[in-house]
This record gives structure tokens, sequence and C-alpha cells, in this order.
């Protein structure tokens, strides 16, 4: 598909499984956040809407303003951070070097990259809209 091209309806009849979609207040700043640390891909980015790909997947990125009908705009925190509880895991980043990246972009490093007992290592990164990115690798056996 092209992510480039497609129309929405074509785009929305073809998601399946699992969806991914983030309420930003800033779809371009999310797409430069995405882009420098994780070296994601926006599509149709507009001031309203993109579609991100991280691999082979792909989720999507909303602004506060074409949820204006939704029930789900009145739940939004008027402060930051506004992803608490939330954890969105990249499991084909690397922690190091997503935390360099993160620290010359200006973005929150919550936690730097640890190993952790469940076979990971692992970052935790806060973007502006407050959702917590975490690229994770397996750990390197000793």
């Amino acid at each position: 598909m092209d992510y480039e091209t497609v129309d929405a309806d074509a785009f929305g009849r073809s998601l399946r499984g699992i969806g991914l979609n983030l309420l930003v207040r800033d779809v371009q700043a999310e797409c430069t956040f995405l882009a420098e640390v994780f070296g994601m891909c926006s599509h149709q980015v507009t001031a309203d809407f993109a579609i991100v790909t991280y691999g082979n997947q792909v989720f999507q990125l909303h602004s506060d303003g074409t949820y204006h009908a939704n029930p789900l705009l009145n739940l939004l925190p008027e402060n930051p951070p506004r992803g608490a509880g939330l954890e969105i895991r990249l499991y084909d980043s690397d922690p190091d070097e997503a935390v360099q990246r993160a620290e010359a972009f200006g973005a929150t490093v919550l936690q730097v990259a640890t190993d952790k007992p469940h076979g990971l290592r692992e970052a935790y990164i806060l973007c502006a809209d407050g959702y917590a990115w975490v690229p994770s690798r397996p750990k390197k056996l000793v």
C-alpha cells in the first residue's frame, strides 16, 4: 500500500488486528520526534493527521481537533502528561541509540537503557504529549 497516496476510505478498510491511534496536540512535532528518535516514517502529514510506519507496522496520529465529536476528547487532561500508563514498546529499536537521540532532541528520558530481568534491554522516553516510548532489544547473553 502506498501510504502517501491512499485515500481515507481505502486506508480505513485495510486496517486489521490491533490498531494504535494517538491523540496529540501537534501532529507535525510528534512526527519529527518519532523520526529523529526512532527513525519512523510519517506519511500524509497535515496539522490534523499522519500515518506513521515503524518497520512493517502502521499507526495513526490525530490532532485533538479531529476528535471534536468523539467522547474520548472529554477525557483528555488539560495539563500534560496525557499518556500516563501507556507504554508503546518498540522491540526493533536499540535503546542505547534511542536514548542518545532523545537527549539530543530534548525529549525526556525517564530511564536510560537498562538490562531487565525479563530478557530485554530497554529505555523509557517521553514525547511532548507524555506517551512512554520504550525501545527494547533482547539482552546480550553473557
